[in-house]
């Protein structure tokens, strides 16, 4: 598969603090890539640099084969990014908006026309492509965003922290025009968030914290790497089931009349239902989640 993000040894500091410490990683054409970090992990420098938006230190940044510091504007012309905070006019009707993005990539006419009304069409702005920017809701105006940062047509979108606020039917709203957008185009998705459902869907997943690279792969093998499944035990005897998993060295914790025992696969709970099974009145073996993973990883809460 071709590497159209191609990142090796990229540094970059502010003054003594290294926000970046020398981060590799690829980004596979048409795919969707989750970048994810904790706040302060150089997850928003590394996406700043990529875009053309800050200098590095050191490192080398390919885009599309277009060299980062030699070719800049070819870069910024295959690229479109939804920042977390817009950078539209409050003042201006959402076809005001896409107009000037537009004249800013040099069309104009007809020709301008015609990738407003395809970038309003893909975001499903269309019903609201007269009223003032100012005057929308939030799951609104992160449409107009997206239709902002489709204009230009480009090969590589950048959503950073895209539904970050929004009610979560907003959000799904949103997310269901990003992922139709992507399999109808075959567009690449650079996607940072703080909502680990979305992460789950993506292709590839690097985790950043600290300024450098702490895991990547895939959603199921981060899970299956980092993170643990639960067993959960409803007993018949809640005193002869505790005496039975003490007996043979589980550790356990419970709640509400359940006990719950940490597992590192779902195959890892038949010995124990087999040696309780009869102790027990039903169980629930609950999968490790993305959560669970960047906390194996980082130690922290996404949000923190």
């Amino acid at each position: 598969m071709e590497k159209i993000i191609e990142v090796e040894g990229l540094k970059k500091s502010y003054g003594a603090v290294e926000a970046v410490r020398g981060v590799d990683f690829y980004v596979d054409a048409g795919t969707l890539f989750a970048y994810l970090g904790p706040n302060g992990a150089g997850k928003s420098t590394s996406i700043d640099i990529i875009c053309t938006l800050l200098k590095p230190d050191a490192g080398k940044v390919l885009v599309d084969s277009h060299l980062l510091g030699r070719e800049d504007d070819k870069i910024r012309s295959v690229i479109g990014v939804v920042f977390q905070d817009s950078v539209l006019d409050g003042l201006l009707s959402v076809r005001e908006n896409l107009m000037m993005r537009g004249s800013l990539y040099g069309l104009s006419g007809e020709k301008l026309k015609r990738a407003v009304e395809a970038a309003a069409k893909a975001a499903e702005t269309e019903d609201f492509l007269e009223r003032p920017y100012g005057k929308l809701s939030g799951g609104q105006r992160r449409r107009a965003d997206i239709a902002r940062a489709l204009v230009n047509t480009p090969k590589i979108l950048f959503l950073d922290e895209p539904t970050t606020g929004l009610d979560p039917q907003t959000r799904q709203s949103v997310w269901e025009t990003v992922r139709r957008l992507q399999k109808e185009s075959g567009m690449t998705v650079f996607l940072t968030t703080h909502y680990m459902e979305e992460a789950a869907g993506a292709d590839y997943v690097a985790v950043i914290d600290d300024g450098l690279i702490a895991a990547k792969g895939t959603p199921a093998q981060l899970r299956e790497q980092y993170s643990s499944d639960h067993l959960r035990l409803v007993p018949r005897d809640a005193e002869a089931l505790a005496q039975a998993l003490n007996k043979e060295g589980y550790t356990y914790e419970t709640e509400g009349g359940v006990f719950s025992l940490t597992v590192k696969r779902t195959l890892d709970a038949l010995p124990v239902l087999k040696r309780c099974e009869e102790l027990i009145s039903g169980f629930e073996v609950l999968s490790g989640s993305m959560e669970d993973a960047f906390i194996g990883i980082t130690g922290k809460e996404m949000r923190n």
